[in-house]
């Protein structure tokens, strides 16, 4: 039994990848993929055999970013060869790469070979080609071009070899070609060596003509210069040093004739001081001249005897005073002109100190100005010499460097070298059969499968329980697998025609069959649905028309009538009512559904049918306004008379879609069963149905999926056990699917049903019974 499935989110089921979901649509059209990839792989074969066959030359070439060196390591080239740093050789590596890959090469080739003539080369064919008379020659770029297109160059890890291949139509051609390429590659990269070498010599020759000028001028220069300041060959140092030396002696020469200046004029102030008194003179003149002390002392000794006198009371007329102060007189006379003497001579001192101090000064300024511009000469000095210098040594360095350049022409020693020369190719590259082969089929199965899904996408119509769930947003009831037509008829001719043996009633006919089993799992899926409150009113409906709703529920209302249950099933299609030949029934004897509305006093309303514990309501003649009478007080009143008498009452219904009357009806019922035909109902027409379902808050009970082809590719490794022949197959021989053998009590999912029914196969509802009423002592399912 299979419980219900949760309704799986779209948004969840979008966000996983569903590797089942990519694989059903293959496993179901593998046809169509097999005869795709077929079809690609034949195509890909016959356009491979057709294919031009292409040839590889193959061919080795050394590089030595490191080249001997005949003149040692002293003596660099102008010119280099290689690199020596990691990252120069890698770059000088892919460099080379490009290089036999340039157009200088291949338009050296082109010359060499004539491959402006050669039409077959051109055109890619082997050299037995027919040429057309129209055939003009190629321009060389064009041809270089087409020699570029089929050359490739390949490093060869950990070592410094590249292989070189060139592909052509024709072996001999290829290998021909690639070894004068090759040949070509390596004269020029010496050739180029050569030219950079040759172009630099003149180059240095011309600078070295210009630097030797230039050095000639600037040794004039500095010439001209020693001539024009008087310089003489002696170092601007020693100048300087004896410049320092007499701004030194000078500097002291000016001190020691300011100190002697200051004393000269510290005694001339001092002298200039003396008063009229001549006893009055300053020390030091007196201790330093004996002729005035003399005066002076004469001086005093007058001056004392003539107070000698006046105090010997001599007045000033008395000879003796007179003679007195005459003496005094002379004497006073005598000193001061002896002190205007000696004030005249140290006036003449100072003028004299002012005067070699003067001149002291004056070479002082005189030696500091030749110092001054004895450090300009030197700056314009150092300027000429420096630049004199600087010529000198670019000279001299351009001449060595064009002497080694010379040298170096004379030993030029090419760094590429060829390794393997091609040979001739046996086999050729292209076109490769197998590899071709195996894509075509690669790409065939890709295109198969991409065809498969798109055949899925383009079915829209609800193949398994996943899409209806996915659309319906419902949980999933089970299944009922299709009955073909040739059980059917075999069915019917095994009973004699019997009318009763249709589809509808295949698993009343064979309890023990696969379809029977599928509606007993729905019906355990009903009743564990809700166990607390069971279903007492079920509707069977769908979205579209021919659909099989009234199959589902007739084997729903079989199943539940197997389990001991009284069910009435009603035909509520009231526009297209099929239930009454179903079973065999009258559908005008005044006991339908229209019947029972227009008349509420009919009582025996359920006629009993040939399965036990079942019976079917007709619709009773067609009315012209279905959907108004199902909407009726009086269709509700009848509805709770029906679920009085009865365990369950399963009401069929038409589809939704097309007319309202199950839109209403659901409504009114405990739930709805929404039926899907496999294969058939469109995913937007189910979906659409659901929705209306949804507006009018109906309660779904779970989705059946109908009509259901096993063989299918959805269903090939899945619900095995509802296939004919497995299920019981080991335990029931044929003879107990025929109808007069059926015992409902030995099927699994139900009990017995003896003493319950009568022999019409089932109680008539005005009949006492204990099945008239509902029970809650029913045998369990099993």
């Amino acid at each position: 039994m299979n419980p219900p499935k949760p309704v799986q989110n779209a948004d969840d089921a979008s966000s996983s990848l569903d590797l089942g979901a990519l694989w059903r649509p293959i496993r179901k059209y593998w046809l169509t993929v097999l005869a795709i990839a077929i079809l690609v792989t034949v195509g890909a074969a016959y356009w491979t055999m057709r294919q031009v066959k292409v040839y590889e030359a193959y061919g080795t070439v050394q590089f030595d970013p490191n080249p001997p060196r005949p003149l040692g390591g002293k003596v660099e080239s102008v010119v280099e060869l290689g690199s020596g740093a990691v990252w120069d050789t890698r770059e000088y590596y892919e460099t080379q790469y490009q290089v036999i890959q340039s157009r200088k090469v291949a338009l050296d080739v082109v010359r060499a070979e004539g491959l402006t003539h050669d039409y077959c080369f051109l055109v890619m064919l082997p050299a037995t080609c027919a040429v057309p008379a129209n055939f003009e020659d190629a321009e060389e770029e064009d041809a270089a071009d087409t020699l570029r297109g089929r050359l490739r160059v390949d490093p060869i890890k950990m070592s410094r070899l590249a292989a070189v291949r060139l592909q052509d139509a024709d072996p001999e051609r290829a290998s021909r070609l690639l070894k004068t390429l090759m040949e070509k590659y390596k004269d020029q990269n010496i050739s180029n060596v050569a030219e950079s070498a040759e172009s630099a010599q003149k180059s240095l020759r011309v600078e070295h003509d210009k630097l030797k000028n230039e050095l000639d001028d600037s040794e004039m220069a500095l010439h001209r210069y020693k001539e024009q300041k008087n310089l003489l060959s002696v170092e601007f140092d020693d100048k300087s040093n004896m410049l320092r030396e007499q701004i030194g002696q000078l500097n002291s020469t000016m001190t020691t004739l300011q100190t002697r200046r200051d004393e000269v004029a510290a005694r001339y102030a001092e002298l200039e001081q003396v008063p009229a008194d001549p006893q009055k003179l300053p020390s030091s003149e007196l201790l330093s001249s004996t002729l005035l002390q003399n005066l002076r002392s004469e001086y005093i000794t007058a001056l004392r005897d003539r107070d000698a006198l006046m105090q010997g009371g001599k007045g000033d007329n008395h000879p003796d005073v007179l003679s007195a102060n005459a003496r005094v007189g002379v004497s006073r006379d005598a000193l001061l002109d002896e002190v205007r003497n000696i004030q005249g001579a140290v006036r003449r001192d100072l003028s004299k100190a002012d005067r070699e101090a003067g001149s002291a000064a004056g070479r002082f300024e005189k030696a500091k100005k030749e110092a001054l511009e004895l450090n300009l000469l030197e700056i314009e000095y150092a300027q000429l010499r420096r630049k004199k210098e600087n010529t000198e040594k670019l000279y001299s360095l351009l001449l060595e460097r064009a002497k080694e350049n010379d040298l170096s022409r004379e030993f030029l020693m090419n760094n590429i070298s060829i390794v393997d020369y091609p040979s001739t190719p046996r086999a050729p590259v292209k076109p490769n059969v197998p590899s071709s082969v195996g894509a075509g089929f690669a790409i065939g199965l890709l295109l198969g499968f991409a065809a498969a899904l798109g055949r899925s996408r383009l079915d829209r119509t609800v193949k398994t329980p996943e899409d209806a769930q996915a659309v319906i947003k419902a949980n999933f009831l089970g299944l009922i697998p299709d009955i073909d037509e040739g059980t059917v008829k075999g069915q019917k001719k095994r009973h004699g025609g019997n009318a009763h043996t249709g589809r509808e009633l295949y698993a009343h006919n064979n309890p023990m069959s696969g379809i029977a089993e599928a509606a007993r799992s729905v019906r355990t899926n009903l009743l564990f649905a809700t166990p607390d409150k069971p279903f007492k009113t079920l509707l069977i409906t769908s979205a579209g028309p021919s659909e099989g709703k009234t199959t589902v529920a007739c084997c729903i209302a079989t199943a539940m009538a197997q389990a001991n249950r009284r069910v009435l099933l009603v035909d509520c299609d009231l526009r297209r009512s099929r239930l009454h030949r179903i079973f065999g029934l009258t559908n005008n004897e005044g006991n339908g559904v229209t019947d029972a509305l227009l008349d509420e006093t009919i009582e025996n309303f359920a006629q009993p049918t040939e399965v036990p514990n079942l019976f079917v309501v007709s619709a009773g003649p067609t009315p012209p306004n279905p959907a108004e009478l199902l909407q009726s007080e009086r269709f509700r009143n009848l509805l709770k008379r029906m679920q009085a008498r009865f365990d369950l009452v399963i009401l069929d219904s038409p589809p939704i879609v097309p007319v309202t009357d199950a839109t209403i009806l659901s409504t009114m019922v405990d739930g709805t069963v929404f039926v899907v035909r496999a294969f058939k109902t469109s995913k937007d027409l189910a979906k659409h149905a659901g929705s209306l379902l949804s507006e009018v808050g109906s309660r779904l009970a779970g989705i059946v999926l109908n009509a259901v082809n096993l063989e299918k590719a959805e269903y090939k490794y899945s619900y095995r056990y509802y296939k004919r022949g497995d299920y019981y197959a080991a335990s029931n021989n044929p003879g107990s699917n025929s109808p007069g053998s059926n015992n409902p009590g030995s099927s699994s999912g139900s009990n017995g049903s003896s003493g319950s029914n009568g022999s019409g196969g089932g109680n008539a509802p005005g009949k006492s019974s204990n099945n008239d009423r509902p029970r809650d002592d029913r045998a369990p399912l099993s």
